[in-house]
């Protein structure tokens, strides 16, 4: 499958507002990112909060410039077009979904205006093809039609979602990357948006990116799993492994405290501070929590290794056995050589 948009050894940093008055802290949102995502794929990113996950998200989208490493959308490096010819590219081809969609949609516009607002802007079709798409969208994503001359406050949160939906649709985009696109909607309507998004997956063959805190929704939505760890990519994961063969502690970790209806819930306490994004640890950045980090986890960042199967690479010096039991060994926790920070 072709690439749809490559992410090559992208780096973002930003000015925070600590440090001194001559020189600020900088915080690394996001470190040496390597990412593909092919058309038809749907890749899931996982992670605590502040990990990198929306900035990854911004990047792919290009409203983040990287300071250096490359971001290329069909084979084209976004930062090396002109502003505008970039705006035309990414405003076409790639859609996006925003967490709430009752602050991402304008309250005094009608769904149909909504809808139509970036045909109007590209200037797709006719005026009368731009009304036609409208209703094909709304259709698309099940809003009926008599809803077309409606405000988003007189919608539910499941229903304005279906229209943020719609909007990212609009222009046949070959990237969607939806960034929380649930956390906002009641458990009840959950459900009905993420199997929206995967019939709309199906259907239209979408490149789709998904990044949520709920990492068994993101495993059941994705072909590959990428868990993010202070702004870092430390494992990629086939998602139908990922449960029980991913290799990084963190990653283990993470779906460990995720309660399941067959298996009991048997999470892996991390303890130890939770490292700065302006001040990260040497090494490898999880090693302050990490129960099996010892002296070369605090010299070296470990580079990507590449497990049994194809698609999956981590970065650990000391990983989890892929059928090694995803619970802490007491044994490790009692062997002062691996208590090192």
């Amino acid at each position: 499958m072709s690439a749809v948009v490559e992410v090559r050894d992208a780096h973002v940093v930003h000015r925070a507002r600590s440090g001194g008055l001559l020189r600020r802290d900088r915080v690394y949102a996001l470190t040496g990112a390597d990412l593909t995502v092919a058309a038809g794929e749907t890749v899931g990113v996982v992670g605590e909060s502040g990990c990198g996950k929306s900035t990854l998200a911004r990047v792919l989208v290009g409203v983040q410039r990287p300071v250096s490493g490359s971001v290329a959308f069909q084979g084209r490096d976004l930062w090396t077009m002109p502003p505008a010819e970039r705006r035309a590219t990414v405003g076409a081809g790639v859609g996006m979904v925003f967490q709430d969609p009752s602050t991402a949609l304008n309250r005094r516009l009608t769904v149909r205006r909504i809808l139509r607002d970036p045909l109007d802007v590209h200037d797709r079709g006719t005026r009368a093809e731009r009304e036609d798409r409208v209703r094909e969208l709304m259709a698309l994503v099940g809003l009926p039609r008599a809803l077309s001359d409606a405000l988003p406050g007189q919608l539910s949160g499941g229903q304005r979602q279906r229209v943020a939906i719609a909007r990212a649709l609009a222009l046949d985009p070959a990237l969607v990357v939806a960034d929380e696109p649930t956390s906002a909607l009641d458990v009840s309507v959950r459900a009905q948006v993420l199997n929206l998004l995967l019939d709309l997956r199906e259907r239209l063959g979408l490149a789709l990116v998904f990044v949520s805190h709920d990492i068994q929704t993101v495993r059941r939505m994705s072909d590959r799993v990428i868990t993010m760890y202070l702004g870092r990519i430390v494992e990629e994961t086939p998602a139908d492994r990922v449960t029980g063969a991913a290799r990084h502690p963190y990653t283990r970790a993470l779906f460990s405290a995720t309660p399941g209806l067959l298996d009991p819930l048997d999470p892996i306490p991390l303890t130890g501070p939770v490292p700065s994004a302006t001040r990260p640890p040497s090494g490898c950045p999880f090693r302050t929590r990490c129960w099996r980090a010892d002296g070369v986890c605090a010299e070296v960042m470990p580079d990507f290794s590449a497990a049994s199967r194809p698609g999956h690479r981590y970065r650990c010096h000391h990983p989890v056995e892929e059928e090694e039991d995803s619970t802490r060994d007491p044994a490790d926790l009692a062997d002062p050589a691996r208590q090192e920070p």
